[in-house]
């Protein structure tokens, strides 16, 4: 559009990506967010450094601060996004419900005031009725929630919601609502202008998620039918027009499984989930943002909103795919699928570093097809085609659910998802016997290749190998026999077991990131991550597997070698990432029940809290609140 840009940055982010891209980037402060990103001071005095006369505060930060807005409408300057009035109406969650409630959309049965303490909290519990949901009134992205089903996980609950929401948004001031059982999170796009013109968009349905933030995203939804989708679109239009929206926007609602939906909450903002409905629109969102902000009316009506197609988002995330703890760290490695189809928003390349201080979000990860299946099928390749060295992330989880018969088939489907499939954590499913054999024939292959190369075209095009598969998840393991004969260029016939015969083709530059191959017509990626003195470390249906590939005489030999064994070390808690310990309930000499709580870590925003995997009397303990600690580091030692 021939819009010049500033970027604005902390001490941590001098190198990051949008700071290379934009034309002009200015130092906020130090890498606290506090002291940099949420400090209206330092933006403004970026604004008048550079004499912008617009900001659009993206997805975070001071996006949804009316404040922030205030100041600048005073100052002449636009602001990229809705009214401060709009903002702080529906900001805040109680205020948020009454407009709705007076809008005439649908709200959820709770309680509409401040909750001031625990004690009430309960008997607001109690008049509801379990299960209910504990929400920050500021709250946005997940912060400041949690599911209460009894008075303890109500007591619990509110301590850690109310804390998360102060260091979060500095208010933390709490609401009570009837929790939704079964639901699915449904949301509608809204776009409007400063002449009162509105539109909604079609929904998106972001029902997987871990501790109340969305993983992953796709539109339209399988759950609704048109005239479904047409009055959520309606109450959505209802309730911007009561609050004068002008921008972009979205309005959220709970689901249930007879279509009955309830207003949740509105974004004021741009939705990280946007470029999905960008694929199904073909609109550019942030275009309708700057040029409603220039005050042009809005360039379409309701009639010119049409549905093309369908569209996925994946959730990229810096952290444990099993327990959803964050990883900090470079990104050593990293590149990016380039497919067609495929879209990557993200603010990360090789040689980033994810820190503790802001959201563990690398990449939005968007693919778009004809059909469901279709656009489906392009994200699990695109899932296969990703690499990231040097953080933990989880892109196995992902994968994991987009391959599950389950959401394959859509329609049932809740916000459980995911504790219902994978109640101790994610664990990948053991392969099966065809994956199994086309991972065999692939990475003997990539031996031979290796092989061929190393004798310099001598006659090395046909081998019989053992090829031993280990899962490094589930450390099971298996083998097989393999006789591999060299065709033609890329090309090659694999015997599985002296019985079954397959074809393969296979692209793979020696020890280059990815090896492409093409198995009875299903098109695989094996991402090649580490040598290993007998084969390789590779990533394979979004897992890590330890391949040894023997000839016959060092197969036979293989019963000679002794396993090592290696003692777990136990009685000592280390922390998982990263952080600030926030509370330390326990002290030297207390016994404890498993599953206690022993201290509360913030890292990334978000508070956790390490409970005890045992029984037993505490022997140590090395931090107390406002401490700093490192990944690993000993937090609790037992007797």
């Amino acid at each position: 559009m021939g819009i010049r840009t500033v970027a604005v940055y902390s001490q941590l982010d001098a190198n990051a990506l949008h700071v290379q891209l934009a034309d002009e980037a200015v130092y906020l402060g130090p890498g606290p967010a506090s002291d940099s990103y949420l400090s209206i001071p330092a933006v403004l005095r970026a604004i008048k450094l550079t004499q912008a006369d617009a900001v659009h505060p993206g997805y975070g930060f001071l996006s949804e601060n009316p404040a922030f807005v205030r100041q600048l409408e005073e100052k002449g300057i636009v602001f990229v996004g809705p009214r401060a009035s709009a903002i702080a109406a529906m900001g805040d969650k109680i205020q948020s419900k009454l407009i709705a409630k007076a809008s005439g959309v649908n709200c959820i049965p709770g309680y509409d005031g401040e909750i001031e303490n625990v004690e009430k909290a309960i008997k607001i519990a109690h008049d509801i009725g379990y299960p209910v949901m504990i929400k920050a009134s500021a709250g946005g992205g997940g912060k400041g929630m949690r599911i209460a089903w009894n008075d303890t996980e109500l007591k619990d609950g509110f301590k850690l919601a109310k804390q998360e929401s102060k260091s979060a948004f500095d208010d933390d001031r709490m609401l009570i609502e009837k929790y939704i059982d079964q639901p699915r999170h449904i949301e509608v796009q809204v776009l409007g202008d400063n002449f009162g013109n509105l539109v909604y968009l079609p929904e998106r349905e972001c029902t997987i998620q871990r501790r109340n933030q969305k993983v992953i995203e796709e539109s339209p939804s399988v759950h609704l039918d048109p005239e479904t989708r047409r009055r959520m679109g309606e109450q959505t239009i209802a309730l911007a027009k009561h609050v004068g929206y002008n921008s972009a926007g979205t309005v959220e609602f709970l689901v249930d499984s007879n279509k009955n939906f309830y207003f949740l909450e509105m974004n004021t903002r741009l939705q990280v989930e946007h470029p999905i409905t960008e694929y199904v629109t073909h609109l550019d969102l942030v275009e309708h943002m700057l040029y409603s902000a220039a005050n042009h009316p809005l360039a379409l009506a309701q009639k010119d909103v049409k549905l093309n197609g369908w569209a996925f988002e994946s959730r990229v995330y810096a952290e444990d795919p099993k327990t959803y703890l964050p990883s900090v760290g470079r990104l050593l490695t990293y590149q990016e699928p380039r497919l067609d189809q495929v879209r990557c928003d993200s603010g990360f390349i090789e040689g980033s570093e994810m820190y503790m201080e802001y959201d563990p979000l690398i990449c939005k990860l968007a693919t778009h097809g004809q059909t469901r299946q279709e656009a489906l099928q392009k994200m699990i390749y695109a899932l296969d085609d990703y690499v990231i060295k040097g953080v933990t992330h989880n892109i196995p989880l992902l994968r994991g659910v987009f391959s599950h018969p389950r959401f394959q088939d859509g329609k049932n489907v809740t916000t459980h998802f995911l504790s219902e499939e994978y109640p101790q954590g994610f664990e990948p499913q053991p392969l099966d016997k065809s994956s199994f054999e086309h991972l065999a024939a692939i990475t003997g292959v990539m031996w031979l290749k290796k092989e061929m190369n190393y004798w310099e075209g001598q006659k090395k095009e046909q081998e019989s190998l053992w090829v031993n598969v280990t899962d490094e998840q589930n450390e099971g393991s298996q083998d097989i026999r393999i006789d591999i004969e060299h065709k033609k260029n890329d090309t090659f016939k694999v015997i599985m077991d002296r019985k079954r015969s397959i074809e393969l083709s296979i692209k793979w530059p020696l020890d280059g990131l990815l090896a492409h191959s093409c198995i009875e017509d299903k098109q695989l990626v094996v991402q090649y991550l580490d040598k290993l003195s007998m084969g390789f470390r590779i990533q394979y249906h979004g897992n890590k597997y330890k391949v040894n590939i023997y000839n016959e005489e060092e197969h036979t030999k293989l019963k000679y070698m002794k396993e090592k064994h290696f003692k777990k070390q136990t009685k000592t808690i280390f922390s998982p990432m990263p952080g600030k310990i926030v509370s330390v309930s326990i002290e030297k000499g207390h016994e404890v029940v498993e599953g206690s709580e022993l201290l509360v870590v913030e890292a990334m925003k978000m508070q956790n809290s390490l409970r005890t995997p045992q029984t037993g009397v505490v022997k140590h303990v090395h931090v107390q609140p406002g401490s700093t600690v490192k990944s690993g580091q000993v937090l609790v030692e037992f007797e």
